[in-house]
């Protein structure tokens, strides 16, 4: 499983792009906190700090499901600005990041189910990575190859099973912060990851045939 988690962060994460997970200190909830009750008061400087803080990670969680870069662009304009329209109306007691990837998920999915087809990307639209580029062109051919080859994995695989692998392999969200992202049941998440994960490694297995 291990092997497998290491192969979907290959194909859907650029060199330098990797998140590892932090556990966030109390004091570091409690300014969040604080920035958002300033942001729902009108505090525009509030607000922009908590896009400065989670940009990032909401474009990476909204490319890695539509594998597009200008829509993943769009989908975080977008998911920000309800976040602006609707942060007046957010309850202390959950929590903002939550509130967000749900929003961006769902967003996401939207547009997918609008398009009926993912896009492709090209590597090309990405600035190349300082530690990559010391690579031979044999090992950066052959990470392309893999890459491609786990994208078109995924992008076969159904919306709610992609949905699940990402969010967990990938982003490194616990199974309890996705079952609230997308809306089911600890146990119904903890499912579909096993199932995703069943479904990825049957379709890689005849990939690599």
């Amino acid at each position: 499983m291990m092997e497998l988690t290491k192969k979907v962060e290959k194909a859907v994460k650029k060199p330098g792009q990797k998140q590892p997970r932090r556990v966030r200190s109390p004091e570091e909830i409690r300014l969040e906190k604080e920035r958002i009750v300033a942001a729902q008061g009108g505090d525009m400087k509030a607000f922009e700090s908590l896009v400065t803080e989670y940009e990032k990670r909401v474009f990476w969680v909204a490319f890695n499901l539509v594998n597009n870069v200008e829509d993943a662009k769009d989908i975080s304009q977008d998911a920000f600005l309800r976040v602006f329209k609707a942060i007046g109306r957010f309850d202390l007691k959950y929590n903002f990041y939550t509130w967000l990837y749900r929003i961006v998920v769902n967003l996401a999915i939207d547009s997918l189910r609008k398009k009926g087809k993912q896009g492709k990307v090209s590597l090309e639209e990405f600035p190349a990575d300082p530690v990559e580029t010391s690579k031979g062109p044999e090992d950066q051919l052959c990470s392309i190859e893999l890459g491609e080859r786990i994208t078109a994995v995924l992008e076969s695989m159904p919306e709610k099973y992609k949905t699940v692998i990402l969010l967990r392999d990938v982003h490194e969200l616990s199974c309890e912060v996705i079952a609230e992202i997308i809306d089911c049941t600890n146990a119904t998440t903890r499912w579909r990851l096993h199932k995703a994960r069943e479904i990825f490694r049957e379709k890689w297995e005849r990939v690599e045939v």
